[in-house]
């Protein structure tokens, strides 16, 4: 019996211990979402999607920026970016990254695309 309540304690502490770790974990990404729609906001007019998408058409931009602009929109998967980014979209290789300071990550690209284009993204309900 004791082995039993033994064991049931530890999945216990365990799923609390994951739900804590999950929850701050897309609280996180939450603030990091809303610090890049801020910076685009400082810059750009229109809302958050808006203002990523003049930050990402603007030449002046680094590409590091622009890359964490992308993902951005792959987090707040508002349908406007869809057709945005598939126009930078080639096609992403594993095998051929390239830095995200160098040009636009078509590794991000990807990711949020697919996050566009119906992918599930198991942290929004939490921060959206």
């Amino acid at each position: 019996m004791n082995r039993k309540k033994l064991v049931i304690s530890i999945i216990g502490i365990g799923a609390v211990c994951f739900l804590l770790l999950f929850f701050v974990l897309a609280n996180s990404i939450g603030d990091k979402v809303e610090n890049q729609c801020e910076i685009a906001q400082q810059e750009f007019a229109g809302d958050c999607v808006e203002a990523l998408m003049k930050l990402i058409e603007d030449e002046t931009v680094g590409y590091g920026e622009k890359n964490s602009a992308i993902w951005a929109l792959g987090q707040l998967g508002d349908e406007r970016a869809l057709l945005f980014l598939q126009e930078y979209y080639n096609s992403y290789d594993s095998n051929n990254q390239t830095k995200r300071n160098e040009a636009l990550s078509q590794y991000e690209l990807h990711k949020a695309i697919k996050l566009l284009d119906g992918g599930f993204n198991i942290t929004a309900f939490v921060w959206r």
